[in-house]
């Protein structure tokens, strides 16, 4: 009887390794699975530290359990290719039997809940054994091979409340009761009072309410900082509105409601990366991601990834929405707008909302660092609070993008100022290293087109921001207008990252005072200045060589001014106070 298999020839699966139970293909598949496996759970583990730091109000161990989140993946990555090395001969590429772990991997993900890190994770394993060249759907999943759409928990991953039904007061009081952030609230009639008057302010709830009318929860607390959101939406007939609840702890060890959140532009700063990530314990990703894309639509399943920790998911989702963007668009690749910078070498394409950075070879003074040191700063900020100020980036290497699509005068000067950055292959310009962020309008270039409110407002911002990240122990170091951007809701984020350093390496000094009056007019001061020197005093008129601009940054930012300002905000670090 034949089966269409020639006996004599069996396939690679069915082969069983001299010594071992099972066939190759199975072994090396189920190693690759269990390494994912046994990193998730690891993952859980450490998210789920967020709620005891929480109920403890240990907030540095909530900190630092979060960076460690950040390392693990790649830790868990070595470790399994690490052990496929161990055990078996993977050294060269065998084509065919790759095609077929990757098919037998695929088998496995059936009924798995977390099917599209799973991928992910074997597309890092696989790129960490074998050369570029193999980087396509053969071997890895440039595409996705499960779909997550129908995926859940064995518990939903919210429930419904219906305050038409059930009245509000009821409705808010079940909200808070069944919330699981592990602390007693201290007084509710006070919170269910702050959530009422939130909620008046609210335009989105003056509208009629539809019959069906109902609030959404997410089961499960998002920790970040000093704060528990309890995350919902509020579905009112084609409209999903977003209904957020800050909690924070009191010092007696009981929780109340600090505020409700609802406008879009305030939810959408909340999950922006410029914040640090969430913790939130998850068993399935996916059917999280849905709820949140439900209520934040200018968000990506990228950004939402990134956002709760999974961020080499975010860069998976990223760069498969970017491959279908080029097949989709015809604009080309060039220079991002904007001052270009002595270290980095910034295009977009401009129908796509990222940049993507390259390090230059070489440095031109007054620059004094090296590439490592660049990407080092870039590392020290992803594993740092954000605080809403300094933008996040996805990390990407050997990065195949059409050459046609570049200018003819950005290839140019890509290959003159980063020849040892880039290749050609296959009509593909491939990138060895670089950073992809989101697009943010140049900070420089924003004050200049504006005026009146909107120029103050900008400024009041920028100065804030200088604030916000100095109090998270971080000095900005090159503090120019070009190194920041704003927002489309009108936050100033900074994004240059080559001359950042700890706030408490900076030795913050008054100008001495002039000797003589010639001083005042010699080409070179008349007092020592050390490597970590900064001259508060020098801001205003080094940042702003505009007399209005000038004078609105010292009318609304004079602390920043003072060098004894700048020593209290060490001080504040130096005690590990914990920024909001």
């Amino acid at each position: 009887m034949k089966t269409g298999q020639d006996d004599r020839n069996p396939p690679l699966h069915a082969v069983p390794i001299p010594g071992h139970s099972k066939p190759l293909v199975t072994e090396i598949a189920e190693t690759i699975l269990e390494g994912f496996n046994r990193h998730f759970v690891i993952f859980r583990d450490m998210t789920r530290e967020a709620r005891d730091n929480f109920i403890h109000g240990d907030w540095m161990a909530s900190r630092y359990a979060a960076i460690r989140r950040i390392n693990l993946y790649d830790s868990r990555v070595r470790e399994t290719i690490s052990e496929l090395r161990q055990r078996f001969d993977v050294e060269v590429l065998n084509t065919e039997l790759w095609q077929e772990i990757k098919f037998h991997y695929m088998g496995l993900l059936y009924g798995h809940r977390q099917p599209e890190l799973a991928e992910t994770f074997y597309n890092s394993v696989f790129v960490g054994l074998f050369e570029r060249h193999y980087y396509n759907n053969d071997f890895i999943f440039v595409r996705p091979s499960v779909s997550t759409e129908r995926l859940d928990s064995d518990e939903p991953v919210y429930h419904s409340f219906y305050p038409l039904r059930e009245g509000w007061r009821t409705t808010l009081l079940r909200i808070l009761q069944e919330a699981d952030v592990g602390l007693p609230f201290s007084d509710l009639r006070a919170d269910l009072r702050q959530i009422t008057t939130d909620m008046r302010q609210y335009a989105g709830l003056s509208q009629k309410l539809a019959r069906h009318f109902q609030v959404q929860m997410l089961y499960q607390p998002f920790y970040r900082n000093r704060t528990a959101y309890l995350v919902g939406r509020i579905i009112n007939g084609p409209d999903r509105l977003p209904f957020i609840l800050r909690i924070r702890r009191n010092t007696n060890g009981t929780a109340y409601v600090e505020r409700l959140v609802c406008e879009r532009d305030e939810v959408a700063s909340m999950f922006t990366s410029a914040r640090a990530y969430f913790l939130v314990d998850t068993e399935v990703p996916s059917a999280l991601i849905r709820f949140l894309l439900g209520f934040l639509p200018e968000k990506t399943a990228a950004d939402l990834y990134t956002q709760i920790g999974f961020h080499k998911q975010g860069k998976a989702e990223f760069y498969r929405d970017f491959l279908d963007h080029l097949q989709r668009s015809s604009d080309p690749i060039e220079t991002a707008p904007g001052s270009r910078g002595l270290v980095m070498m910034v295009f977009t394409l401009p129908s796509y909302p990222y940049v993507f950075k390259l390090i230059r070879d070489q440095f031109r003074p007054p620059k004094d660092t090296t590439r490592q040191k660049v990407i080092d700063r870039y590392h020290m900020v992803k594993q740092h609070d954000r605080v809403g100020r300094l933008s996040d980036a996805w990390e990407f290497s050997y990065t195949a993008l059409p050459v046609k699509r570049f200018t003819t005068e950005l290839l140019e000067e890509l290959y003159t100022e980063a020849p040892s950055q880039i290749s050609e292959e296959d009509n593909q310009l491939v990138v060895k290293h670089l950073f992809i962020e989101r697009r943010l309008e140049p900070f420089n270039l924003y004050i200049k087109r504006v005026s009146g409110e909107a120029l103050r407002h900008a400024v009041q911002d920028y100065g804030d921001a200088i604030r916000d990240i100095a109090a998270a122990g971080i000095f900005p170091g090159d503090l120019l207008p070009k190194n920041f951007g704003i927002t489309s809701y009108g936050r100033v984020i900074f994004y240059d990252y080559d001359e950042i350093q700890p706030l408490l390496e900076c030795n913050f000094r008054k100008i001495p005072p002039p000797r003589y009056p010639e001083d005042e007019l010699a080409s070179e001061p008349w007092y020592s200045v050390g490597p970590n020197d900064v001259f508060p005093e020098e801001f205003a008129t080094f940042l702003f060589p505009d007399p209005i601009q000038r004078e609105l940054f010292e009318q609304l930012h004079p602390e920043l001014l003072d060098a004894e300002y700048w020593k209290k905000l060490q001080h504040y670090v130096a005690e590990e106070r914990f920024p909001e």
